[in-house]
């Protein structure tokens, strides 16, 4: 391949990027630019045209997935000589290849996880930290290792940035230190000390340092807006006063800085490196306009500096949709259903994400997804109850059950029962005790609900079983389940973004102006993985009658152009906004109704109204024979409470029925014959006796 044949098929600006074979160069390279294509022909071509060799070039990025990648494409392009590497690799094989010769004896052992060490550290302290903490507190320790700040500096360190350790601060310093203490005992390293050694090395022994910078000559860096004060130490080192060094990156997608990361040093290149060359690309090759137009829109508002504004390069596309729905689980059946239209509609299921903030999210799509037979994936953590701390919550609970009196009560139960395993009245800050927290929240609030059903302990217990069950099989290609974090550098045809509320994104411990452009940008993220199906959705309540409190996210204040989608509830005014959600009332005495059970009813428990019990009793039957042969106990057919309140209302229209809270549209298309059937006959008085 001869030169000329790596620069053809490229645009302007990564034909720039390809040609500007010597460093210093930055490419501020936006969402689906290409940017991997540009960086990689551009070594090609610079070896290709023999402005560097092979192997003095060392392209440096941060997963081994990327790095994978680059090996591949460049062998492709006819360079197959150059190492790609992450930080850690790099580092680790030279630290391993000069501690012999330099210190004597072995290298010290890498530890994968710091929990270990950590737990026996902790130990040796006097500390009877939870695991859940211990994990929160190893990554305070990355933090303050990836800034370079030791045990005795950490307090103030973490104070100055609005840090929320898991433990008082001081707490964290003295575990720090004992972890430290032991790791160095022990001849052992972590990933932050394999990046610390390496340096230390090439700056204490010029031998080193000499071998290092013969060998590698041109650097290439992408992801750089994630690079942390630790790993520009390290890249510094490398490069020795030189400055043949080509950066990429996206300060629209800097979304790790709770880590330790900083966009700066992508934005100050310029100011570092005066000469250097800064190249933007800008052509988006993934999304749609009507995807691209609504992601510039969102940080349109922000605070970044050096903001790139996205130019679409696809054709038109469908615009994105905004759906509002009453509660959480309308909200996933919702998605469930559309993401079956589309599969219907021939795009397919791995081509299709939702992506949410947090983890805990993810249960009510697998429970949705399993319902609407919908196979899944949920990538970058657990299935839900395969979740150690879901899994010990159910051994608990089904201990529980076995013993239950008939008098206890469901809701105060289960919460005392998770108490003992981490439910705290306040969630944590965040980090791995906030995720735990909020899993063990998200039973605590299925048992409120089954308890406003009149479910009891063991009838709790069994539908949790039955969950698991379906939400078990085996994974196969389906539809990706992932946190906005884990899909970042991903893409698909189709993406559903939900949960989109004040509150959790931004999440509801996001203060300061920093911390809330962050959550902006990783909207932008989730916006930017969709190819050409985009929806972003939202609910006004977490259960079903619950108070409809929540408002869409402020980072949509002006964006949805259309009314939201709304479930039973009469059309919005073009441009509407619907803050303060309406109350129900009894339709007997008219009182405000705030007991999700009496909201369903559509009237208080005391109040008394006349139906036709005949008419309840065949609805019960008929519910068990339906739950029978769906294997299913008889409440996720239908509740009490949505049996009493369609005997009450009798409804003989479809319109009729759905107006009865619990009854969705999904319920509709299951039952709704059935039930209407039973209701129009006792109506005419045909009903079999």
């Amino acid at each position: 391949m001869e030169p000329a044949d790596v620069l053809a098929g490229l645009d302007p600006e990564q034909r720039a990027v390809a040609e500007a074979v010597r460093g210093p160069v930055c490419v501020l390279a936006g969402a689906g630019t290409g940017k991997t294509r540009a960086i990689t022909h551009r070594i090609a071509h610079a070896v290709r045209s023999g402005a560097a060799d092979a192997q003095g070039i060392l392209a440096v990025t941060f997963t081994t997935r990327a790095a994978g990648e680059l090996r591949q494409r460049l062998r492709a392009l006819g360079a197959p000589g150059v190492q790609a590497r992450t930080f850690h690799a790099a580092a680790l094989r030279q630290l391993t290849y000069f501690w012999p010769r330099v210190i004597g004896g072995d290298a010290p052992t890498v530890i994968e996880s710091k929990l270990p060490l950590l737990i026996a550290a902790a130990r040796h302290a006097g500390s009877d930290l939870e695991r859940s903490d211990l994990r929160d507190v190893a990554s305070e320790i990355e933090w303050a290792k990836v800034i370079q700040i030791g045990p005795e500096d950490y307090a103030e360190a973490a104070r100055k940035a609005h840090r929320t350790p898991p433990v008082p601060a001081e707490e964290v310093a003295r575990l720090y230190d004992a972890y430290e203490t032991m790791r160095r005992d022990r001849h052992l390293i972590d990933f932050e000390t394999i990046l610390e050694l390496t340096a230390a090395l090439i700056t204490e022994h010029r031998e080193v340092a000499t071998q290092v910078r013969q060998q590698y000559r041109h650097f290439v860096v992408d992801e750089y807006q994630d690079v942390n004060p630790l790993q520009k130490l390290l890249l510094d080192t490398w490069l020795g006063g030189r400055d043949d060094l080509c950066v990429v990156g996206d300060p629209n997608q800097t979304i790790y800085s709770f880590n330790g990361a900083t966009p700066r040093y992508l934005t100050g290149f310029a100011v570092e490196h005066p000469d250097a060359a800064v190249i933007k690309l800008v052509r988006d090759y993934r999304s749609t306009p009507q995807v691209v137009s609504l992601a510039n829109r969102v940080l349109s508002a922000a605070r970044t500096p050096h903001r790139l504004t996205l130019v679409a390069q696809r054709p038109d596309g469908p615009d994105p949709v905004f759906a509002e729905y009453d509660d959480e689980p309308a909200e996933a059946e919702g998605v469930a259903r559309a993401v079956r239209r589309l599969a219907d509609g021939g795009v397919p299921l791995r081509e299709i994400a939702v992506l949410f903030r947090v983890n805990a999210q993810s249960a009510a799509y697998e429970e949705a997804f399993a319902k609407a037979g919908v196979p899944y994936l949920v990538r970058g953590a657990d299935r839900f109850f395969e979740r150690p701390e879901v899994r010990q919550a159910v051994v608990l609970l089904r201990g529980a059950a076995r013993s239950a009196g008939a008098d206890d009560d469901l809701a105060p139960t289960v919460h005392h029962i998770l108490a003992g395993v981490g439910l705290t009245p306040q969630a944590p800050g965040g980090g791995k005790a906030r995720e735990k927290w909020e899993s063990l929240k998200a039973l605590a609030d299925l048992a409120e609900d089954m308890a406003a059903e009149g479910a009891d302990l063991a009838g709790f217990v069994i539908e949790l079983e039955r969950r698991a069950t379906e939400q078990h099989a085996p994974p196969v290609e389906g539809v990706t389940l992932a946190s906005l974090h884990a899909a970042k550098g991903l893409e698909w045809d189709a993406v559903f973004l939900v949960g989109v509320t004040d509150g959790m994104l931004p999440i509801i411990y996001a203060e300061t102006p920093e911390q809330i452009e962050e959550e902006r940008r990783l909207l932008y993220v989730g916006i930017t993985r969709a190819r050409a199906h985009l929806t972003l959705s939202w609910a006004l309540a977490r259960s079903p009658g619950g108070r409809r409190s929540r408002r869409p996210s402020r980072f949509l204040d002006g964006l949805t152009g259309r009314p939201a989608g709304r479930s039973r509830t009469a059309p919005a005014a073009p441009g509407e906004r619907r803050s303060a959600p309406a109350t129900v009332s009894c339709r007997v005495c008219g009182k405000t109704l705030a007991a999700a059970a009496e909201q369903k009813l559509g009237r208080c428990a005391t109040c008394p109204v006349d139906y036709d019990e005949g008419l309840l009793e065949r609805l019960k039957a008929w519910r068990t024979a339906a739950a029978k042969e769906a294997k299913v106990p008889p409440y996720v057919v239908f509740t009490d409470v949505t049996l009493q309140a369609i005997a009450e209302r009798a409804p003989v229209s479809e319109q009729d029925l759905l107006a009865i809270a619990g009854v969705g549209r999904i319920k509709l298309e299951r039952y709704g014959d059935a039930v209407l059937g039973l209701c129009r006959a006792a109506a005419d008085g045909t009903e079999n006796v």
